[in-house]
């Protein structure tokens, strides 16, 4: 429990007692476990509000929450992701701005439009709170299993920073535990429906890897938030086409 608490008191601000040295590494397989409570959060405000308020109301209301819950703190990984990897011109650079604690204009247009597409989103869940409730709830907990895949399989592109410290003794058989659970979750929100959704992430995932690996040689803390960030994105995506062709397993 001391490592979930740890992974809690990371990937939120929601205050969490904790005494003595932290072991990062050993928190991170509880990283899909966190995504996955705050996908009950956001889910249960977005289904909530939707039984009140409009539904873009409802949207915009439920992922501003999700935003101030968790600290911005993977929007923000993704704005330093596109200020460097679309401004840098070398490596060198790219490193430079991932280290800046400042965003340019393609850092607040990348984030920006990521809170756009979620909460467009989830406002088309409209007419089935439940609908909403569950997608929510998948797209943080695999957002999070992707974060935690990369960091997994991917080298780091440096040796000091967060990820680099973690990924040094990360346990990997827990690691896919940690995965495997977090699609688990997904699955039991979703049902078959996590599998379209998990072969979204896997491919966002890859793809971020490799642009990573492209740009600065390997993954960074900026990199596993951006990949949170747009794996959230792919699976709200995907998942309004299924809501609009087919019923969730458990409102049908």
């Amino acid at each position: 429990m001391r490592n979930l608490r740890a992974s809690i008191a990371l990937l939120t601000r929601v205050p969490v007692p904790i005494s003595g040295q932290v072991n990062l590494s050993a928190a991170v397989p509880w990283y899909p476990f966190v995504g996955a409570l705050v996908g009950l959060l956001v889910g249960g405000v977005a289904a909530g509000l939707l039984h009140l308020v409009p539904p873009l109301v409802a949207a915009g209301i439920a992922v501003m929450f999700g935003v101030i819950v968790t600290g911005a703190f993977h929007e923000d990984g993704l704005a330093d992701v596109f200020d460097a990897f679309v401004g840098g011109w070398t490596r060198a650079d790219r490193m430079r701005i991932l280290k800046d604690p400042l965003h340019g204009s393609y850092g607040v247009a990348a984030m920006c439009g990521s809170i756009v597409v979620r909460v467009a989103c989830v406002a088309s869940f409209g007419v089935s709170p439940a609908v909403a409730f569950a997608c929510v709830v998948a797209a943080h907990a695999l957002g999070r299993c992707a974060a935690v895949a990369l960091m997994a399989i991917a080298p780091a592109a440096t040796t000091d920073g967060l990820g680099a410290h973690a990924a040094r003794a990360l346990p990997l058989a827990e690691v896919w535990i940690g995965v495997t659970a977090g699609i688990a979750i997904a699955a039991l929100a979703v049902g078959w429906w996590v599998m379209p959704l998990a072969f979204g992430a896997v491919a966002v995932t890859i793809t971020v890897g490799a642009w990573s690996h492209r740009k600065i040689g390997g993954v960074t803390g900026d990199v596993l938030g951006a990949a949170e960030q747009l794996v959230e994105c792919i699976v709200l995506v995907v998942s309004t086409g299924l809501a609009s062709r087919y019923l969730l397993w458990w409102t049908s």
